[in-house]
């Protein structure tokens, strides 16, 4: 399904299943393993938080969350990223996700253990970059001393 196929079926009021690709929304999707379920974005009602489909002024479609939003527009970041992007205008909206499956399970953004997580991952936002390098040299020293005890 094309870029220009998706707006047209959330336009139409349609949900959408999309797989999304890369990794900037890592650990959320996965890329060639999760599907998001997207509905028709309405502007007035996103808020911090939700996972948005929205069209850079590039012309790319990307999945992002929101981190704040104003009356300049909203401010976009990845979950695996930490540059926020914005300010977006509400017409660069497309899609809000509704649910997501992983591993072949629905799993609603209702799920009290999604929300959880996602407003922890939010409030993380800062200090992503840090946390995310002093977990990968703790596990390169695991790594070591397994490595170091089977020689």
């Amino acid at each position: 399904m094309g870029e220009i196929q998706i707006e047209q079926l959330l336009d139409q009021g349609n949900t959408v299943s999309i797989k999304p690709q890369g990794h900037s929304m890592y650990p959320m999707f996965i890329p060639g393993r999760d599907e998001a379920i997207l509905e028709k974005a309405e502007p007035s009602r996103l808020k911090r938080g939700d996972v948005v489909l929205y069209r850079r002024d590039q012309g790319i479609l990307v999945i992002h969350r929101i981190i704040r939003s104003t009356e300049e527009g909203f401010y976009l970041v990845g979950d695996n990223q930490h540059e926020i992007e914005g300010p977006l205008r509400p017409d660069q909206m497309k899609g809000v996700l509704t649910a997501f499956i992983r591993n072949g399970r629905y799993v609603s953004v209702r799920n009290p253990v999604y929300r959880a997580a996602s407003h922890l991952w939010l409030f993380l936002c800062p200090v992503r970059v840090p946390l995310k390098n002093f977990v990968a040299s703790w596990k390169r020293r695991i790594r070591g001393r397994r490595e170091g005890k089977r020689e």
